[in-house]
């Protein structure tokens, strides 16, 4: 499946003209029905004025591929917390409610208890042994400050899930270093929970809590697991055509060769630079620079000698 493609099917293309020319000619080419922009999500080209403008600088970051993958299982992770936030909030306002009018609910409750017994018992269910009447019956043994602190301890923690799942839905790195935290902190009670007793709640919960953690160190690379923030910025900026396009560009660059041309010589001559040090200019060209490219030009033979004198003949003399 490419997520690239399925995100911008659902939130649309992102595209972006950069103002620098060079970055400008990679992400923009002309057709005819005008100039098409390089989606910075799925790379498709697509017709029409950018939705972004601006220096490189300024180009949205966009996530791709597995990182688009991550943010969605990141976003199921936060709406589970956010309906235990619900759960527990709904608990804290209940308990409150209960501790403020708890002899009258205690009242009522005595009074319609009989009759809900007789009607479970025509299903064939005795009330009696359930766990939920138990429960009820120790909440009303409960004392005002037992409950008030069962209300605050409930609302902190419906508070702490709403700050986590925030993090999670927004992908911040907060967020995710936060939720890491807190929810470790709970395993170790809930693994106790399970070895006093194994319901199915127990086990999903402990499963769900457990998958998260695992899952936000090692794609996450928090507290510098596979190579730490470092690596996971790496990671995003090899994704990113804007990055990587302008990686491209500056190895391009980098390819040319730099030809220095200084003007010195007479009549304002190019003079090609020494090659190191003075001895090397002396010594002429070595052999090796022959193999690596450099063709150095074959010293000039020595002028004959003006003055060379020419041969002289020798005739007996006359007598």
């Amino acid at each position: 499946m490419d997520w690239s493609l399925l995100g911008c099917g659902a939130s649309g293309h992102v595209t972006f003209a950069p103002d620098e020319p060079p970055l400008r000619e990679r992400l923009g080419v002309a057709t005819a029905g005008g100039t098409a922009w390089r989606c910075l999500r799925c790379g498709t080209f697509v017709t029409g004025e950018p939705t972004h403008h601006g220096p490189a600088a300024s180009a949205p970051k966009v996530r791709r591929g597995k990182e688009l993958r991550s943010a969605l299982i990141l976003r199921v992770f936060a709406v589970e917390r956010f309906l235990r936030a619900l759960v527990f909030g709904a608990l804290a306002y209940g308990v409150w409610r209960f501790r403020s009018s708890r002899l009258g609910i205690e009242k009522a409750f005595n009074t319609d208890l009989p009759e809900w017994r007789l009607l479970f018992r025509e299903f064939g269910y005795n009330i009696d042994h359930s766990k939920l009447l138990g429960l009820i019956h120790d909440a009303f043994t409960l004392n005002q400050r037992t409950l008030t602190y069962l209300a605050i301890g409930a609302a902190a923690y419906a508070g702490i899930e709403i700050v986590e799942g925030i993090g999670l839905w927004l992908g911040k790195r907060w967020g995710e270093y936060f939720a890491v935290v807190v929810t470790s902190l709970g395993l170790p009670y809930e693994v106790y929970d399970l070895t006093a007793k194994v319901t199915v709640l127990r086990a999903v919960a402990f499963a769900i809590n457990l998958a998260l953690v695992i899952y936000l160190l090692v794609t996450r690379r928090l507290f510098g697991i596979r190579g730490g923030k470092r690596a996971y910025e790496a990671r995003l900026r090899s994704a990113s055509i804007v990055d990587t396009e302008l990686a491209a560009i500056a190895a391009a660059g980098a390819d040319r060769p730099a030809v220095a041309v200084p003007t010195d010589g007479p009549a304002g001559e190019p003079v090609a630079p020494a090659r190191g040090a003075g001895t090397a200019a002396a010594t002429g060209p070595r052999p090796a620079e022959a193999g690596a490219g450099v063709s150095a030009a074959a010293p000039e033979p020595p002028p004959a000698a003006a003055t060379e004198s020419p041969a002289v003949r020798t005739e007996p003399p006359v007598r």
